[in-house]
């Protein structure tokens, strides 16, 4: 399994080195990988049916509890068909629509990290390791949308793309991490068990809120969906694999693993169904105005995708068998859609359906599958759509008090995603062919074999639905209802309510498709919201937020070292105050303080002296030697207190350091000019403060029983653990290695900072 996921990953970062492969008839090879893939999980597809379940795991980090646990079950199983079996026809497409592009390799290895990041999501019993691959896949598809990335709107819509789902992510981690620590662990198996414990924890409100913004954003979930129809810049296979089949569906996947876990609340049903049921009405109505192809089929799958939210907040067996039959049907009719709509283009240069007619006379293939997948998606029977239908009204209907409400707005949702379809997979194939597209011809079958498979499966799964009910829908079930009854979907069944509703939504469509003609005039009518659209409102935050920032940036970030100085230590001052204010009982045992010496009130004025030239001095190399003298006088205290270590260690330190400022600071200018009163006073009171703050904290700290606990540890540790007799020498490089590691990094570019400093020859205009 670890293998299975990970090949992904193998072939993306091989592809460098087969480029050359790649670019030629190499390409043809590539997708045999998802392809074999496929195979292997549908090698399990008959003890999944049976209701079997498959684990698998690998230790990664086993002290925090994070593994690489995968679980194999119907929903994982589903989910990995898809990503499989449609990531085979989108390599296969693929081959074809980006031939001879200089960066086919490129994009084949993003793809493939893609597919890769979306199996570990799906198939990751870790919630942690789902986060993990959740993020990568953010990241390949930013890389993919922002493909063309000579065109600046790609670019765009790219980071706009992962500023939304990254933030999510963001929102995700913190609930991912919050629910580990209430179910006291992060595998998701074993947090089932604890189901009750979680949802009457103070903290089940901020893990759902969390999860849910995780989920909304990446799914697209007004108000977050504007970045997906912005995302339609990506070449054509990028929407057909990432939003229509796979990516987008990772927040309704999150939703629905999560379902019986932190499902059956007023918490989360009621907030899924508001959601969705909002995303999905409004893009709907959305998509009936749009003119381009790709504008058209990105809203209707907003709306899907609302819909699949919506279906899974009703939270009833009847909703969540919807929810998992639904998640097939969309995936099947829509990803053919994007497939059409990207030969259409590659074929005739345009995808404004205004001036898109009678293609079917050169590419009929393609307007036999196109017309398919749009029956498919009007709910007409007796495709697979028409069942997928039929269980979304089934499940409104039941749903008590609310029923009726609920299911109109499921039909005006239908009506106007029948409307979008017939106008993306309809419209541009009927009709007179204009004569500019009389010359044209049928591309390569590897672009239009693959939609013509989706399609019929489309039409296979409608006719023979047993085909899939016991080794797929069943199982998807039953990992969504604990304990559910068992499940039968048919195409027909009898004259009834539903099939009365179906029929008017198949009315309705039609009506306003030969009603309705899409135009740019109508379109342009469309933009008058946009001022208050949410892309545009989160625009002016985004603004708001820059200038903040800039603003912050500017009185914080301003390039001097002594505000940074200053920030720092008032901060700490006022913490230190406050816990001071807070009641700190003081108590110094003065018979524990031995009495002064001679050569202690030496050292002391020594340091005292030091410290007013360090403050006073106009040259900064008196000030530097002063600084080296309150070092080793305090070298000197370390000696007096039987220290001869840290003295030897203090003396070195000291003496490299007073070199290496002196090296630093021979070619600096001098002082422009010496501080004002002003900042002085300033400076002496926050120095006087803060150091009787530390003085007193001190004074506290010793008067605090002493624990030798650590210490004990490793003196007794040190040699037979590590073998070291120097107890200091052995934390550091032993017990501390990684620490210590870090620092000789942070020391590693210091010097290189120094360095470049000492290189440094600046003109004499610099200098003054």
């Amino acid at each position: 399994m670890i293998l299975a996921i990970l090949s992904g990953f193998i072939l993306a970062g091989c592809t460098p080195f087969i480029s050359k492969f790649i670019k030629g008839k190499g390409s043809l090879l590539l997708p045999l990988l998802p392809f074999g893939l496929f195979v292997y999980f549908i090698s399990y597809l008959k003890e999944i049916g049976e209701g079997q379940t498959f684990k698998f795991s690998y230790e990664w980090v086993p002290s925090y509890g994070i593994n690489f646990g995968f679980h194999l079950d119907g929903l994982a199983m589903l989910f990995a068909l898809l990503i499989t079996g449609v990531g085979t026809l989108v390599f296969t497409y693929t081959t074809s629509y980006l031939k001879g592009h200089q960066y086919l390799d490129r994009f084949f290895g993003y793809l493939s990290m893609f597919m890769a990041s979306m199996l570990g999501l799906v198939l990751s019993d870790n919630i942690i390791t789902l986060f993990i691959f959740w993020e990568l896949t953010s990241i390949s598809s930013f890389f993919l949308i922002g493909f063309n990335n000579d065109d600046p709107k790609s670019r765009k819509s790219a980071l706009l793309a992962l500023s939304i789902t990254g933030l999510g992510g963001l929102f995700l981690l913190a609930g991912m991490v919050l629910l580990g620590f209430v179910g006291g662990t992060y595998q998701f198996q074993e947090l089932l068990s604890q189901s009750n414990l979680i949802q009457d924890h103070a903290s089940y409100g901020w893990i759902v809120g969390l999860i849910f913004i995780g989920a909304f954003t990446k799914s697209a979930q007004f108000p977050f969906h504007f970045w997906l129809p912005g995302a339609m810049k990506a070449p054509t296979p990028v929407s057909t694999y990432l939003h229509s089949a796979t990516m987008v569906k990772a927040g309704i996947y999150l939703l629905a693993r999560f379902t019986p876990l932190l499902g059956g609340t007023p918490e989360w049903n009621t907030t899924l169904i508001i959601v969705g049921a909002i995303t999905m009405v409004y893009a709907a109505v959305h998509s009936i105005f749009r003119i381009d192809m790709k504008g058209i089929l990105a809203y209707s799958t907003i709306s899907a995708l609302g819909i699949l939210v919506f279906l899974i907040g009703l939270g009833t067996e009847a909703s969540l068998l919807a929810a998992g039959v639904f998640i097939l049907v969309h995936a099947l009719y829509k990803a053919t859609l994007f497939l059409i709509t990207g030969i259409v283009d590659h074929e005739t240069g345009t995808r404004d359906v205004t001036v898109l007619s009678g293609l079917s006379k050169v590419l009929m293939p393609v307007a036999v599958a196109a017309g398919l997948a749009a029956l498919s998606n009007a709910g007409a029977p007796p495709f697979f759509g028409f069942i997928g239908k039929d269980l979304i009204y089934e499940a409104t209907l039941a749903y008590g008090n609310w029923a009726v409400v609920l299911t109109i707005a499921a039909i005006v949702t239908n009506v106007c995603l029948l409307f979008a379809g017939l106008l993306a997979g309809f419209k541009p194939f009927v009709g007179p062919l204009p004569s500019n597209y009389a010359a044209l011809h049928l591309p390569h079958p590897t672009m239009w074999v693959p939609p013509l498979i989706l399609a019929g499966l489309g039409l296979v799964f409608g006719l023979f639905p047993s085909l899939i009910e016991g080794v797929l829908v069943q199982p998807v079930f039953s990992s969504m209802v604990i304990e559910g009854a068992p499940v039968h979907i048919k195409l027909w069944h009898g004259f009834n309510l539903v099939l009365g509703l179906s029929l008017l939504t198949l009315t309705l469509g039609v009506v306003l498709y030969m009603i309705l003609k899409p135009s740019s005039l109508l379109f342009s009518k469309t933009l008058k919201f946009e001022m208050i659209a949410p892309q545009t409102l989160f625009g002016i935050f985004g603004k708001f937020f820059n200038a903040f920032a800039r603003f912050w940036t500017g009185l914080f970030q301003n390039g001097y070292l002594r505000n940074y100085v200053i920030t720092i230590l008032g901060f700490l001052t006022i913490l230190l105050a406050y816990r001071l204010y807070q009641g700190v009982n003081l108590y110094i045992d003065t018979a524990q303080l031995t009495s002064l010496t001679i050569y202690e009130v030496t050292v002391a004025i020594m340091m005292i002296v030091a410290i007013i030239f360090t403050v006073f001095s106009r040259s900064r190399l008196v000030a530097v030697a002063s600084l080296g003298v309150m070092g080793y006088s305090i070298c000197l205290i370390f000696l007096f207190y039987s220290a001869p270590d840290l003295a030897m260690t203090q003396f070195s330190i000291d003496t490299l350091t007073v070199i290496l400022f002196v090296l630093v600071i021979y070619n600096l200018p001098k002082y422009k000019n010496f501080s004002s009163k002003a900042v002085r006073l300033r400076d002496a009171v926050l120095s006087i403060f803060f150091g009787s703050l530390i003085a007193i904290l001190t004074l506290e700290v010793l008067a605090e029983p002493l624990n030798r606990e650590t210490s004990i540890f490793y003196a007794e540790s040190a040699y037979l653990l590590a073998k070291g007799k120097n107890v200091v020498n052995v934390i550091l490089v032993d017990f501390r290695g990684f620490d210590t590691m870090v620092e000789i990094t942070v020391l590693v570019i210091a010097a290189i900072g120094v360095f470049s400093l000492l290189k440094l020859r600046l003109k004499s205009i610099e200098k003054e």
